[in-house]
């Protein structure tokens, strides 16, 4: 693939590297420089003039690594590159989406402004929290999905009397792609949160008795909802409770409760760095192959949509 590279931010090399290699080619290189005060300055180490630049970093707290990738695509628009494509596996700040209540920021509209004034001219994403996020930008923006992953895995287990359920009824246009793909039925919880990160209670609808429940969600916070929900499918005669989530943010007591709830196993992709040893009952799987094949269109001009499994 000519005139074509790929650069990372320093906490997702990780997934860079396995992307670079499923492309066959090398990371590109680059030299962040740190100051005494936390600053820091990013500067390409190769000539990128004339080429299509791809920049790999998610976006998850802190703000250095959206910074990181500001800075990344400032210094790639200077170099002269033909196009600069942000690759942002989890788009973070994105749960603030929409004004709820008076006197709120929009964080997710506000994060696509910074992409598009630093100079983006593409954004390849997963699992945003919210789809219409993708409008806040005035640029190409292709959406992918775990699914394309998922799907085999769960295939793999081969659970009989399988439910699919979402956490919240927010997630089930989500959940219900899962169910309609596996032709299973779709079970609803409905809870009521006393603040954020705090359920309050809890109700089931739907039938779980005697069932194999697979609860789906794009994140997994502080794991509240998720364990919480586990745990009433399980006393309501669920058989076993398997979660799937698209990313691993798990801050705070999220391990210790994953570890102490009914959940049987915890199945996230790499788009975050997570460590399994924290968490036994969580297994990763890599997006890298994804991410890759959706670059490899991206540069060929070819469609992105037909990679989609739901």
């Amino acid at each position: 693939m000519s005139n074509f590279k790929i650069f990372s931010g320093t906490n997702s090399r990780y997934l860079s590297e396995n992307i670079a290699k499923n492309l066959g080619v090398t990371l590109g290189q680059m030299n962040i420089q740190h100051f005494a005060d936390g600053e820091f300055e990013v500067s390409f180490e190769e000539s990128i003039r004339g080429a299509e630049v791809y920049l790999i970093q998610s976006t998850f707290p802190n703000c250095d690594n959206l910074m990181e990738l500001l800075l990344m695509i400032d210094a790639a628009k200077r170099a002269s590159a033909k196009s600069i494509i942000a690759v942002v596996p989890y788009f973070g700040w994105a749960r603030q989406d929409r004004k709820d209540k008076p006197r709120v920021s929009i964080a997710s509209k506000l994060v696509a402004d910074l992409l598009s004034t630093a100079g983006i001219d593409r954004l390849i994403t997963m699992d945003l929290h919210a789809d219409q996020i993708q409008g806040f930008f005035n640029v190409p923006v292709d959406h992918l999905y775990a699914s394309s992953v998922y799907i085999p895995y769960i295939k793999s287990l081969q659970l009989k009397d399988m439910v699919i359920a979402s956490p919240d009824v927010g997630g089930a246009k989500r959940a219900n792609n899962y169910a309609k793909y596996f032709d299973c039925p779709l079970v609803l919880c409905h809870k009521q949160r006393a603040k954020a990160n705090v359920v309050a209670n809890m109700t089931i609808i739907g039938d779980v008795k005697d069932k194999n429940v697979v609860l789906v969600d794009d994140m997994i916070d502080t794991a509240g909802t998720i364990c919480k929900a586990a745990n009433l499918m399980k006393e309501n005669g669920a058989k076993t409770v398997r979660a799937l989530a698209s990313h691993a943010i798990m801050s705070g007591p999220a391990c210790q409760r994953v570890m102490d709830s009914a959940l049987e196993e915890v199945i996230f992709s790499d788009s975050i760095p997570f460590d399994v040893e924290k968490c036994p009952k969580a297994t990763i799987i890599t997006i890298a192959s994804l991410f890759a094949d959706t670059i490899k269109r991206v540069h060929g001009n070819m469609s992105i949509s037909s990679q989609y499994l739901i």
